[in-house]
């Protein structure tokens, strides 16, 4: 059966049909929705980790008890599980184990534009790139014979266009395996030095082969032309672009398996066209690795490093009729994100920048903090470290600077990688105040549950972790809970805890304004009779408050009666409705 299907849905799929039997990640986009739609699955065990490091060592487990497994995560997640994908080359797998990792060329929803591809190539491990939903469920179930085949896990690179757009695929039934029987072999999954040391040339002799499979496989495919004046070899989302830009004027080689390279098809296509040319986003991954083969080609010369490659940049790229489109008529308004009406965080920033705070924030919703009106962030480096951050710029600049930083950090990202930064702060007794922004969900991926909230990936009552007694057991002797819409409560509770000696947590609970069950009270209203014009209520930021005719106006379509907004307004201009 024929189905139209998102890339990520379709590796899903995939796993379905290949008998995968667990499935533990943890949520980044663009790489959510692969778990989340595994989990509709009945026969796949799946769950989110409380990181990545932890999702990949259960799908190790997983493997090792004999049951093809798998792990989900975005690119900068694998940073967060590269302890084990490293060592892993090394031991190899028992059943089958798929490692999906989804890149975000253009930076659509991350830190940073890194190119997974090094990893693969740095772990000495297989890595496939799919560029459409077919090849999305094909490749994931390629992904499982070739781990089992080659005793290896293996990396499916996805990428944002990818994972997010739709292409028909052909489903079938799902063929669940026998599982493996456990056999205990210290010398293959003890990885002591001596083991390891025996170990090293397998992973050789392994990517050796794999490479030979790769230049006969079918997965990297020559697709001829009638004009060899140029040669494309190309990948994923950029083979799309290029079949646009070019039909089949040019020949393409385009590749499924970006590592190991067959070498001989590369060079025996080289050899084919007269000019050479490597489109690929990211680094010159490819383009790279084909000079290393002594070929010259063009590449990064006529393409950007960064951000994402488009068809009409193709085209013009190769002298090709680029397509005119329309343009508009004026320029559109800046529209940057801001964070939602009724968000709890809203509250507590504004408090934060009253009071002169500097502010070290983390990977989250939150970090929405940083834009105007609030502006009440400093520094966003990665998952967790905010609190880390927090001691360090603490202990440099110590007590005489004034004692006015503070750590915030959502409470999924403190069980993803903040418990540790708290334990340091703890041991090391710092002067130091971190306030654990609880909105009772991961809120910035698309609201999945956490070790925090009570409910597991399903949505079933779930094992459920007290922060408040989580932080006194690390050694936190001062924790207090306040209510962000509450802002008076927020700005005494900054203060006192900012003001004694020690390290203190302060957790601002409120559940996400857009969580189905919570109830909001209804819109608020402006007497216009009693508002002055003087923009007091603007300075938190919130979508739904506007000025009209000189005075405050509310939407009452996005208002959530959370009545921050009426503690800044000094004329008691603002009613419930």
């Amino acid at each position: 059966m024929k189905k139209l299907i998102l890339g990520n849905a379709a590796v899903a799929r995939g796993l379905y049909e290949a008998g995968c039997a667990v499935a533990s990640s943890y949520p980044g986009t663009p790489s959510t929705e692969i778990t989340e739609e595994a989990a509709k699955f009945t026969e796949i065990y799946c769950e989110w980790a409380p990181n990545e490091k932890v999702a990949m060592e259960t799908a190790f487990g997983a493997s090792l008890g004999g049951k093809r497994s798998f792990c989900g995560m975005k690119h900068v997640g694998l940073n967060v599980a590269a302890d084990p994908l490293f060592t892993m080359g090394y031991t190899g797998v028992n059943a089958g184990m798929v490692i999906a990792v989804a890149d975000d060329p253009g930076m659509h929803s991350s830190q940073n534009e890194q190119d997974s591809r090094h990893y693969a190539r740095a772990a000495k491990l297989p890595m496939l790139e799919p560029s459409d939903s077919k090849e999305a469920l094909e490749f994931t179930k390629l992904a499982y014979e070739l781990s089992e085949e080659f005793d290896t896990p293996v990396l499916l690179k996805m990428c944002t266009r990818v994972a997010h757009s739709q292409s028909v695929a052909e489903l079938s039934e799902r063929r669940e395996p026998e599982a493996k029987p456990y056999k205990k072999d210290p010398q293959k999954y003890v990885m002591a030095p001596a083991n390891a040391i025996r170990r090293h040339p397998a992973v050789e002799e392994r990517l050796r082969r794999l490479a030979d499979w790769a230049g006969t496989s079918g997965i990297n495919r020559v697709e001829n032309g009638r004009d060899s004046s140029v040669g494309i070899i190309t990948s994923s989302t950029c083979y799309q672009y290029v079949k646009e830009a070019c039909g089949d004027r040019y020949p393409v080689l385009k590749l499924g398996m970006v590592w190991p390279l067959p070498d001989g098809l590369i060079k025996d296509f080289a050899g084919r066209v007269e000019r050479l040319m490597v489109v690929e986003e990211g680094d010159p991954f490819l383009e790279g690795c084909c000079r290393g083969m002594g070929l010259s080609l063009s590449g990064k010369d006529c393409f950007p490093l960064t951000g994402e490659l488009s068809q009409n940049m193709v085209a013009e790229k190769l002298e090709l009729d680029v397509p005119k489109g329309r343009g508009l008529s004026e320029e559109l308004p800046n529209r940057p994100p801001v964070m939602c009406a009724g968000c709890p965080h809203r509250g507590l920033f504004y408090t934060l920048k009253k009071l002169g705070c500097t502010v070290l924030g983390d990977i989250g919703c939150y970090t929405l903090g940083a834009m105007p009106p609030l502006g009440a962030m400093d520094m966003t480096l990665c998952m967790g470290a905010s609190i880390s951050g927090l001691h360090g710029f603490n202990k440099a600049r110590g007590p005489e600077a004034g004692g006015k930083a503070v750590a915030v950090i959502g409470d999924s990202t403190f069980m993803h990688s903040g418990m540790t930064g708290l334990a340091n702060v703890a041991y090391n007794q710092s002067d130091s105040t971190v306030i654990i922004l609880d909105n009772s969900i991961t809120g910035m991926t698309g609201h999945q549950q956490n070790p925090t909230t009570g409910f597991d990936l399903r949505g079933d009552p779930a094992g459920r972790i007290d922060l408040e007694a989580l932080c006194r057991a690390m050694g936190i002797e001062r924790v207090r809970v306040v209510d962000p819409y509450d802002l008076k409560a927020c700005e005494e509770a900054v203060k006192e805890e900012l003001a004694a000696d020690g390290p203190s947590v302060v957790i601002s609970r409120r559940p996400c304004a857009l969580l189905k069950y919570v109830k909001h009270k209804p819109a608020l209203k402006v007497d216009a009779g009693k508002c002055r014009g003087c923009r007091a209520c603007m300075r938190i930021g919130c979508p739904a408050i506007s000025v009209k005719d000189g005075k405050a106006h509310i939407d009452g379509t996005q208002c959530v009666g959370c009545g921050v907004c009426g503690q800044l307004c000094g004329f008691g201009a603002f009613k419930e409705g």
